[in-house]
């Protein structure tokens, strides 16, 4: 039976996430999968397994969680205040999770989306060819107080480490490229656009974000008449009143907004950790030069696991300190080391 971890305590909006599910477009069913990719892959790399292994998503705080066995965790992601049998734990970092201990997850301190790894990744259900939960089209459920997850075999050993990560919590610039329809808004659209600061509105979850702003909306020529066609994670659409609306993960796949713009896969994480009232701005780039940065992001996140190194702790504070090989031989306790043998 595979070792388990219990959910005491949860948030609403916690869920077992992965990279989502590929192939399905056609048949309605956007991607999906973890708000963050990076995150995932940061996890993966403090715990030296593969990034496909799902994980847990909380979305501004955490939870109750109990071990039922040792387990190796990562916590990745919105930094949140975390305790192991109240002792406080380090964020984006490696710890082991002793049989019969308590780990608590409290609010976000940064960022909307965190993500608790466990050695050998969240074992439940496959459905469709993924784990992640999926909610808008009915794949899976929240996970709420009293669950038990099961978790797969773990075939790594190490914890303590760390990984420098990317201020990427509070907005920012994100980079966006034409999309199907920028060129039915004005030239003086687009640049309004492009010089406008926007505020991340409360008004978001995992299919979209609307955008606040100041002064006068946006609108396309002819925007009445657009059909729907096909839409993709990143389409920043128009709606009725002229706010944006960036669509996330689990967005629909098909719309009749016109869409002003597409943000980068590599920003889209960006978006998605930008609490409410995080200024935000978009940069449009041309398609050479956004097919150079994700090719960049894509390396950096295959190469993540050699950015990786052991936290520095204090030895009384280390429950794990007895699986650190502190000593790496043998000396005698009455031979002079100065002495030279003869």
């Amino acid at each position: 039976m595979s070792a388990l971890l219990e959910v005491r305590a949860c948030g609403p909006a916690l869920t077992v996430q992965d990279q989502g599910r590929s192939g399905f477009l056609a048949q309605g069913l956007t991607r999906g999968g973890a708000a963050d990719l990076l995150a995932l892959f940061e996890g993966a790399a403090l715990l030296s397994q593969s990034p496909e292994l799902a994980a847990l998503e909380m979305v501004g705080m955490g939870g109750t969680f109990q071990a039922h066995a040792d387990m190796r965790i990562a916590l990745t992601g919105a930094p949140m205040a975390a305790t192991l049998d109240d002792a406080p734990l380090t964020w984006h970092a490696s710890h082991l999770l002793p049989a019969g201990s308590t780990l608590k997850i409290g609010g976000a301190q940064k960022g909307t989306y965190g993500y608790l790894h466990v050695g050998g990744g969240i074992n439940t259900p496959a459905m469709m060819g993924g784990r992640g939960t999926h909610l808008s089209a009915g794949l899976g459920a929240a996970i709420g107080a009293g669950d038990m997850l099961p978790k797969g075999q773990d075939k790594g050993t190490s914890t303590g480490m760390t990984l420098p990560v990317d201020d990427r919590w509070d907005g920012g610039p994100i980079r966006i490229i034409a999309s199907m329809q920028t060129e039915q808004f004005d030239t003086e659209t687009q640049q309004r656009f492009a010089a406008t600061e926007f505020r991340r509105d409360a008004r978001a979850n995992r299919m979209g974000v609307r955008m606040d702003f100041d002064g006068e909306g946006f609108a396309a020529k002819d925007q009445l008449s657009i059909l729907s066609d096909v839409i993709v994670p990143g389409d920043i659409q128009i709606a009725g009143d002229g706010a944006p609306f960036v669509l996330m993960c689990e967005c629909q796949t098909t719309g009749g907004y016109p869409r002003i713009g597409t943000v980068l896969p590599c920003d889209l994480g960006r978006v998605a950790q930008a609490p409410a009232g995080a200024s935000l701005s978009f940069q449009f780039i041309d398609m050479e030069h956004a097919r150079a940065i994700e090719k960049r992001a894509m390396e950096q996140r295959a190469n993540l696991g050699q950015t990786v190194t052991p936290l520095l702790r204090d030895p009384h504070t280390m429950r794990d300190l007895l699986s650190y090989q502190l000593i790496s031989g043998a000396v005698s306790a009455t031979a002079n080391p100065f002495e030279n043998e003869e």
